[in-house]
């Protein structure tokens, strides 16, 4: 098989295991990494080689641009210290555990043990992401899952590219701690910079196919430069995408932005089957490679590691519990999580697609390669597979769900942006404007009590409204009684319809 077929081959399969996932609330993630396995197992799959310098670019920037575009600023200003704790502090302890056991076990070289623990230390929000969408928690849980794994990729890739310029030029020089120290601030600037640049040209080709091109010419493009210009890229990516969305996240264009939305969503999915396959690929001519010995030792050091990554996670998630109890105690504002929160946090650091894309990226002489990305993707596999499939059960035993609370969220913000839809409405005369507040006006009248079946009724009749008048359409055509173009023109405006109903499948295909 080519690897065209076999990436054709995973993709079917994925979407028949995506089904699955969803009925069974696993993340997906988990399951892409076990198929990648058995189709890499397969005896005609490809042998594709990777190339190192493109793999974190290809891999890494879409994915910080699609979630650093949706994170609030606000959120990281509230949450900094718990932050800072998880996205630098733990990527820190990590790395040292895994150096440390890397001492007492197979004595890696202390470049090559640093370069494996930020490998391994950054959690991946995809796989917990995929749980919490369907069982949510409360809001300071999954802004912090999100947000860390957002920030931690920074401290792993920084700590990771002084690990390779430490091994490659033999020791430290004056030069490459300059260059290290101005790496973060470099990339943080030249983000911002570059993000009012791009969000200057953004208009130019809002609402067309090349506005979606450039989007991802802007993610890809961060990167590379920042790269050239030895600055962070993660920092840089991140602090570019902020700042696009800060500077234009009311005026966007809301058809562009259901069709980006559409489009990033896939290209994530794609990318994470495509890093599964990669991985399992090279896992699989490891392996082969390997002599017995050589593989039993393999074997043992990535279970230490496994186990090691895991405990400390928990370890630093019960810490930062402690530490907060203690300030909480002293007056200050940040409130602990729950006992069952905490462990939650600690078990969701579940590794994915920056472990594999950083093992993807190291060089083909690196020393001891084959052990450091095989020790690599066996913390993703467990990781996803223990973790990932006890998350769900994990939040319904502590009862962490906050099913309820999110459906009452959501229904007091549509209630104030219809108030502040009829504020602005309230001295404009004529029909049109009494019809407009007479809609507005129905999801106002509730009071301060949330009444769900008024609303669950109304979104029914909206959706049976807007079916009725897909049917006619499709007879319209069919009787030639309106035109190509204006039939396209009119089944968009029933999409648009049949979206602001928020029927149950619409919501249900957002979640994949």
């Amino acid at each position: 098989m080519t690897f065209f077929e076999t990436l054709v081959a995973l993709l079917a399969v994925a979407i028949l295991l995506l089904q699955v996932t969803r009925r069974m609330q696993l993340p997906y993630p988990g399951i892409l990494a076990a198929a990648g396995v058995a189709v890499a197992m397969l005896p005609v799959a490809p042998s594709i080689p990777i190339d190192p310098p493109t793999a974190l670019a290809l891999f890494i920037a879409p994915v910080l641009i699609d979630s650093a575009y949706d994170f609030p600023v606000g959120a990281a200003r509230r949450m900094l210290l718990p932050l800072f704790f998880y996205a630098v502090l733990a990527v820190l302890v990590t790395t040292g555990v895994v150096v440390s056991i890397s001492a007492l076990t197979v004595g890696l070289p202390i470049a090559v043990a640093i370069t494996l623990g930020a490998i391994v230390a950054p959690p991946d929000a995809a796989a917990a992401t995929a749980v919490l969408s369907n069982l949510p928690v409360s809001r300071r849980v999954d802004a912090l899952l999100k947000g860390e794994s957002l920030f931690n990729d920074a401290t792993a890739l920084l700590l990771f590219s002084a690990a390779l310029t430490v091994q490659a030029r033999g020791g430290v020089d004056a030069g490459t701690v300059l260059q290290l120290v101005a790496a973060a601030p470099g990339g943080i600037l030249f983000g911002i910079a570059f993000g009012f640049l791009v969000s200057r040209l953004r208009p130019v080709t809002e609402n067309t196919v090349g506005g979606t091109l450039f989007q991802f010419v802007y993610a890809f493009a961060t990167w590379l430069i920042a790269e050239r210009l030895h600055l962070s890229a993660v920092l840089a990516t991140v602090a570019s995408a902020m700042t696009i969305a800060t500077l234009a996240s009311v005026e966007d264009s809301p058809r562009m932005r259901v069709h980006s939305f559409a489009v990033w969503t896939t290209v994530v999915f794609l990318l994470n089957v495509v890093a599964f396959l990669l991985m399992g690929l090279q896992a699989r001519r490891i392996v082969e490679a390997m002599s017995t010995a050589e593989l039993e030792r393999a074997i043992g050091f990535a279970a230490i590691v496994v186990a090691g990554v895991i405990a400390t996670r928990v370890a630093m998630a019960f810490l930062f519990h402690t530490i907060v109890v203690y300030r909480h105690r002293r007056g200050h504002d940040l409130a602990p999580f729950a006992p069952g929160e905490t462990l939650l946090v600690g078990w969701a650091g579940m590794r994915g697609l920056v472990t594999l894309a950083t093992a993807f990226a190291l060089p083909a002489n690196f020393p001891e390669r084959d052990l450091v990305v095989l020790t690599a993707f066996s913390v993703v596999l467990a990781t996803l597979v223990i973790q990932g499939a006890t998350l769900a059960p994990m939040i319904g035993f502590f009862k962490l769900e906050r099913r309820g609370e999110a459906r009452q969220e959501l229904e007091a913000a549509r209630r104030s942006l219809a108030e502040a839809a009829l504020k602005r409405l309230d001295k404009e005369e004529g029909v049109e404007a009494e019809a407009i507040r007479l809609a507005y006006q129905q999801l106002c009248e509730s009071g301060d009590q949330i009444q769900t079946l008024p609303l669950d009724r109304r979104r029914a009749l909206s959706l049976a409204a807007v079916l009725a008048q897909r049917q006619r359409l499709e007879e319209l055509r069919d009787a030639d009684r309106v035109g190509p173009g204006q039939y396209l023109e009119l089944q968009e405006d029933l999409d648009w319809k049949q979206l602001a109903a928020g029927s149950d499948e619409d919501r249900r295909i957002t979640e994949t």
